[in-house]
């Protein structure tokens, strides 16, 4: 359940993030406002006093004005550590903190301008107007400018930041914490239908969600229950039949073999008597097709047994190479396959079932193959390697899928096979049963996998 432990990841970071992301976020906040407070206030404060008192001291400023009444006109607007300069229109103050751009700006319109400017480090508020006279407003010729520091606005707003920062890892530790446990009251169910859900997946249909509430997950438990419940009967359902499958063919094949052994042994006279030509070709293909009947009541037996989980391994220390040729020269194949099996390749195997699985990859390679057929024996890396070729066409792409299924047939127009179906299937389920395995192809060749040990 790689997407539910992934949806699970995923819940637990969106919470930390926004409940981190809101901490900062509103610390953040706090401190722009603060800061915006702290200057402007001090900034209107700084302008509202400085007009003021450019109103009422420059009423007693004559029109022109003489050098001196401008320069007393700048002691009396002085206050602490405010500079003031009052010059003549035009005139370009000393002070390097007022701008050209101000100066500009104070000379094209009547109200005060201002800016902020900042020199060696230090914040100045810079601010500039023209002198109007009471009658009709019109100017006096007369500029005043202002330079006020801000140092100390400057370190209100540093203590308010230091006090921002000392407020958010507080704050973000606290909505990380109310972000996990939200998270944990999302992502309990979650994790309760991750750990269900593995576990029927695991084969364990019993399993069901306890449900709680009436929300979204709460439905969705209900429904895994009942998924899980329909679930239960169906496999149910078809593990009984396939049991009874099971004991339906092996009862049948069980029952198929005493007959078949008194009809094996009345042809078996048959063919010894003397009979008339169409009498012996008759007794021929009864007997023919009574061995072929035998064969398909083992190999179901045979089958029957894997299925049900009955088969079982009689190991025994065994010279591979030497069992495969003792496999081909029982069926008389000696001299219809070339062989390459290296001496001394010994592994703990069960004999028997090597010799089943050898005579199905070989027969099937004579019967449907091109020759030469070829055996090859190899060990290396803990595993022995079998490969059975022959120089036909090989399997097509097709039909490789599905080579090791019962009853396969690739050519379905015939009716019938020559072997029972099933020497495939069985082949494979004996590599199976040794911890190994049985691929078909590319190209004209079966290849058994073994490992060398037990």
């Amino acid at each position: 359940m790689t997407w539910l432990r992934g949806l699970r990841a995923r819940l637990v970071i969106t919470f930390v993030l926004v409940g981190g992301l809101s901490a900062v976020g509103a610390a953040g906040l706090t401190y722009y406002k603060a800061r915006e407070n702290l200057l402007t206030g001090v900034q209107d404060r700084l302008l509202k006093d400085f007009r003021n008192r450019v109103l009422l001291l420059s009423r007693d400023v004559s029109v022109p004005a003489t050098d001196d009444e401008l320069a007393l006109l700048a002691e009396d607007l002085e206050v602490g550590d405010r500079e003031v300069y009052v010059v003549r229109d035009a005139a370009i103050p000393s002070d390097a903190r007022i701008t050209a751009d101000l100066r500009g700006f104070v000379q094209r319109r009547p109200e005060l301008a201002w800016q902020r400017v900042s020199r060696d480090g230090v914040p100045y508020l810079v601010g500039g107007s023209r002198v109007m006279l009471r009658a009709g407003g019109e100017p006096s010729g007369i500029t005043v400018y202002l330079v006020e520091s801000l140092a100390q606005a400057a370190a209100d707003e540093a203590a308010v930041l230091r006090a921002a920062q000392a407020a958010t890892l507080p704050l973000v530790l606290l909505a990380v914490l109310a972000g996990l446990l939200a998270a944990r009251g999302v992502l309990r169910p979650v994790a309760d239908l991750d750990r269900a859900a593995r576990r029927l997946g695991e084969g364990f249909l019993e399993t069901r969600l306890p449900v709680r509430g009436g929300d979204e997950l709460a439905r969705l438990a209900g429904q895994f229950n009942a998924t899980a419940a329909a679930l239960e009967r169906s496999v149910g359902e078809l593990r009984e039949m396939e049991a009874r499958s099971r004991r339906f063919v092996a009862d049948v094949s069980h029952e198929l073999r005493t007959p078949l052994a008194a009809a094996t042994a009345v042809t078996d006279v048959l063919e010894t008597g003397a009979l008339d030509a169409s009498a012996e070709t008759a007794a021929r293909m009864v007997t023919a097709e009574i061995a072929r009947l035998t064969k398909l009541v083992d190999d179901l037996m045979e089958i029957s047994r894997f299925d049900a989980g009955a088969a079982v391994l009689n190991l025994n220390e065994v010279d591979v190479g030497l069992a495969i040729a003792a496999c081909l020269r029982t069926r008389g194949w000696t001299s219809s396959v070339t062989v390459d099996l290296p001496p001394g390749i010994r592994i703990p195997l069960d004999p028997r079932r090597l010799d089943v699985i050898i005579a199905n990859l070989v027969g099937n390679a004579l019967h449907h193959g091109k020759p030469p057929v070829a055996v090859r024996l190899r060990s290396s890396d803990g595993f022995v390697t079998i490969e059975v070729a022959d120089h036909g066409p090989g399997l097509p792409a097709d039909v490789l899928p599905h080579v090791f299924e019962r009853f396969y047939k690739a050519d379905t127009a015939r009716a019938r096979s020559e072997g029972s179906g099933l020497g495939l299937a069985i082949a494979r389920e004996n590599a199976l049963l040794h911890g190994g395995d049985l691929t078909a192809g590319p190209g004209p060749v079966f290849t058994l996998t073994l490992p060398d040990h037990a």
